[in-house]
């Protein structure tokens, strides 16, 4: 690569501790969620996990409204131009309440057109008020991220989270039930709003009125595309819980909601805190869309995404039922058979959120949209075809086939300088050789330990990738930029040593 199109030392090191505050967070946060998911889910019964998962997805679609697509707009924006945080906090702060009211009333129209329980119309109720409280500390948190003060925001992000599991304990264990782990959500939701709002005004980041109609209108229209999109996404991957709770009733949405308990880990803890954090840096360095840099982050950031999760996809397919009952207990066993198939939804979709992020900094949203629309609609008709006929692993089914239509879309409409799929094609092939013996291994084994066919696996499967030519000499360069540039990475390079600059 050309000197001009280098990442400066700067750069690279305030991007690595940003990844290593977020992926601290994120590891902190989603582990206490999960082992807090594994707890809720005996405790509440297959039954009412099954409400409290249809409510969650109803939740999660309506807020894609209160965003509108503007998060990733605010980030790439004021991740340019810092001097305007001021001007996008107002413009999101007069957009975003409206908007968070409209989504509170339309959650609770669906919940009612649905022909739903008492029971879910009455948490989806007290639910929905955290898209009212919610939208003041993701706006800030957004802010934030754009001016890199992401060691702070993660501090508070892991705080509310154990608040927030520390408070719905007392008041389950107190016989609340779940209207207790919703008050406990709502309380904890506000503190966090209102200690983001704080740290942007230490920042010195203020409300400036009156409101600036030109932000305003460009994040509306820039941010429709995407919050379409958002809306697709989430529709997509809540459709099923609310398909099984209409087609097949409660109890088998219990068993889609505790697997995807464990795919929401994986995809949060391997894919969104690494996008989160280097989502400014790839948006300047795009700049005009002429430097090749740009090109040549996307391939990395879609190599290594398959590189690392694909023996992860591998080992949760191969012994889902080993993995399942010990962690939800018999009642859930048949979630097992669920989690085995959905596990390739997940691969798949962290290679497609990296194409779609790449698409967004092209400011080419619509693209994503028409992507995610067609995948929608070919979850929806998926699941209306193999719901009745296999019951709930239908809805796994349905979920991969389509986000298989989404990825396929979205790699052939991405293009940009400097990316050339072509060129990693070989060592992808080699890639699949790899897994396929790593499987081979893995099953044999398996049928007498599983344990020792795990840890057997993923010592062949790293081997491969090392001895297999799977990473190339200039993947290898990055990778020691980046412990050169993260903290603590001098130790590191005391042993290893290769010869490259620097100065990125």
């Amino acid at each position: 690569m050309a000197e001009s199109n280098n990442i400066t030392a700067a750069e690279a090191k305030r991007a690595a501790r940003n990844a290593g505050a977020l992926a601290v967070a994120s590891i902190i946060s989603k582990a206490a969620l999960f082992g807090w998911q594994i707890i809720l889910a005996p405790w509440l019964g297959v039954a009412d996990y099954g409400v409290y998962g249809t409510v969650g997805a109803l939740f999660a679609i309506a807020a894609a409204l209160p965003n509108f697509g503007m998060g990733p707009i605010v980030i790439r924006d004021v991740a340019r131009a810092p001097k305007l945080a001021g001007k996008y906090l107002t413009a999101t702060l007069y957009m975003q309440t409206v908007l968070a009211l409209l989504a509170y009333v339309g959650v609770n129209i669906a919940a009612a057109a649905m022909d739903s329980s008492e029971a879910v119309r009455a948490f989806t109720a007290v639910a929905g008020l955290s898209l009212l409280i919610d939208i003041l500390g993701n706006m800030c948190f957004d802010i934030l991220l754009a001016r890199e003060r992401m060691v702070t925001a993660s501090a508070i992000e892991i705080g509310h989270i154990l608040l927030r599991i520390a408070l719905s304990w007392v008041l389950l264990v107190a016989g609340f039930g779940l209207m207790g782990v919703y008050v406990a959500t709502l309380l904890t939701g506000l503190g966090r709003s209102l200690l983001l709002w704080f740290l942007l005004w230490r920042d010195d980041v203020r409300p400036q009125w009156p409101l600036d109609r030109t932000i305003a209108k460009a994040l509306f229209f820039n941010g429709l595309p995407l919050a379409l999109s958002a809306f697709l996404t989430l529709a997509f991957q809540q459709i099923d819980k609310l398909m099984s709770t209409s087609l097949i009733g409660e109890v088998g949405t219990g068993y889609l909601t505790a697997a995807f308990v464990i795919i929401f880990g994986v995809v949060n803890l391997m894919s969104t805190t690494i996008l989160t954090a280097v989502f400014p840096l790839m948006s300047r360095v795009y700049g005009d869309g002429d430097n090749p840099l740009f090109g040549f982050m996307v391939e990395k950031l879609t190599i290594f995404t398959l590189m690392a999760n694909l023996p992860i996809a591998l080992t949760i397919s191969l012994f889902s039922t080993q993995l399942t009952v010990p962690i939800f207990g018999e009642d859930f066993a048949p979630t097992a058979g669920v989690l085995a198939v959905l596990i390739w939804y997940a691969l798949l979709n962290m290679i497609s959120a990296v194409l779609s992020r790449g698409l967004v900094i092209q400011n080419r949203q619509r693209n994503v949209l028409i992507i995610r629309s067609v995948g929608l609609g070919s979850n929806i008709l998926l699941n209306a075809l193999l719901l009745p006929r296999i019951g709930v692993t239908g809805a796994a089914v349905a979920s991969v086939l389509a986000e298989l239509i989404i990825t396929v879309g979205l790699f052939f409409t991405l293009r940009a300088t400097g990316l050339s799929w072509w060129a990693v094609a070989p060592r992808i092939v080699r890639l699949m050789i790899v897994s396929l013996l790593t499987l081979v291994i893995m099953a044999l084994v398996g049928a007498f330990q599983t344990w020792l066919a795990i840890a057997i696996g993923l010592v062949v499967y790293v081997l491969g990738v090392l001895f297999g030519s799977v990473i190339s000499s200039e993947d290898w360069d990055l990778l020691y930029r980046l412990v050169a540039a993260m903290p603590g990475g001098g130790y590191i390079l005391r042993y290893w040593r290769r010869d490259v600059s620097l100065n990125w």
